[in-house]
């Protein structure tokens, strides 16, 4: 068993992190020196890593040192690829299957411009019993009582049941950390009727991007001003505590004690895509590690600014984090 030793000698238990993968994908990522529509293209360098938000942000936290586990459903031989990968990079998962192929989801970076363009499949639709399938093993993985926190992120799959993530939440608020009383804090980076479902269950910390946030509350999150409104609203509506990320401004970080503003160094990556995954993964480590909300969100910040720099959606260098860290500032 994975104990460590605290300094009296005894075995301090672990605190996993479980990361919920509804609807995952195979990311590739196509650097090409320039795109021009109608033209034939030869990538200069490809990347292709098992994505989808949730598992983009399970990998991320498990290079910030994380204990991490990745459940989710995979389908075909895109499914196969997914599990075999996780394995090679040493992450611990558990998977449902259903029928058809999970998908893939491309990102294609033009050097000449900087620019980003991205094409997502909506992936297959999963049945019934794949979905349940999931439940359990979520279930079985919080029976264990070494879960600390849940993710629930990105969109539910074609097929599942509309409350599927509030129905996971109210499994974790039934389940205990291992601290034996405290429930599973519960992360959710989702929207829609995923969001309004798991809202209903109180979870720990709702963390969305302005889209998302003004979409949910019927506020237009423009700046940080707006986000402290719209974060309002999310903890008026269920949330312990709500993170709005507003790109390269930053984020909002609110509590019922108030709300506060974290500013980002002045580093600019060319690999965007999969730095709100790496934040939702950093802010879990934080959580895990029993932070504040705000200390939480400043390590998610860094592993999303750390994701800018490198190619390949959820990747970072740890060696980054200290360093970024150090560059941001509360407003």
């Amino acid at each position: 068993m994975d104990h460590s030793m605290t300094a009296s000698g005894g075995a301090t238990p672990r605190r996993r992190l479980l990361f919920v993968a509804a609807n995952p994908s195979i990311d590739r990522l196509y650097e090409l020196d320039r795109l021009v529509v109608g033209e034939i293209h030869r990538p200069r360098a490809v990347v292709a890593v098992p994505g989808g938000k949730g598992l983009n942000a399970a990998r991320a936290a498990a290079r910030l040192g994380g204990q991490v586990t990745a459940v989710g459903i995979v389908a075909g031989r895109s499914g196969d690829w997914i599990d075999e990968r996780l394995a090679e990079l040493g992450i611990d998962r558990r998977f449902a299957r259903s029928d058809g192929e999970t998908r893939t989801c491309v990102s294609i970076v033009d050097h000449a411009t900087g620019a980003m363009t991205e094409i997502y499949e909506r992936g297959a639709a999963v049945d019934a019993a794949a979905w349940d399938d999931l439940e359990r093993i979520v279930a079985h993985e919080l029976g264990k009582g070494d879960v600390v926190a849940i993710t629930l992120s990105g969109s539910l799959p074609p097929g599942g049941p509309p409350d599927g993530f509030g129905r996971i939440a109210s499994l974790a608020r039934r389940a205990h950390a291992p601290d034996g009383h405290t429930p599973v804090a519960v992360l959710a980076d989702t929207y829609g009727s995923a969001l309004t479902a798991v809202l209903d269950e109180r979870p720990a910390v709702v963390k969305v991007n302005a889209a998302e946030a003004g979409e949910a509350t019927g506020v237009a999150v423009v700046d940080a001003d707006s986000g402290a409104i719209a974060a309002d609203v999310l903890l008026r509506s269920g949330a312990v505590s709500v993170v709005i990320t507003l790109g390269l401004a930053g984020a909002v970080v609110a509590t019922s004690a108030g709300s506060n503003r974290l500013v980002p160094p002045d580093i600019r990556g060319a690999y965007p895509v999969g730095s709100g995954d790496a934040f939702l993964g950093g802010l879990a480590v934080g959580v895990g590690r029993g932070e504040t909300v705000i200390d939480a969100a400043r390590l998610g910040l860094a592993a999303s600014v750390a994701n800018a720099q490198v190619p390949g959606a959820g990747e970072l260098d740890p060696a980054a984090i200290e360093g970024i860290l150090a560059g941001i500032s509360a407003a």
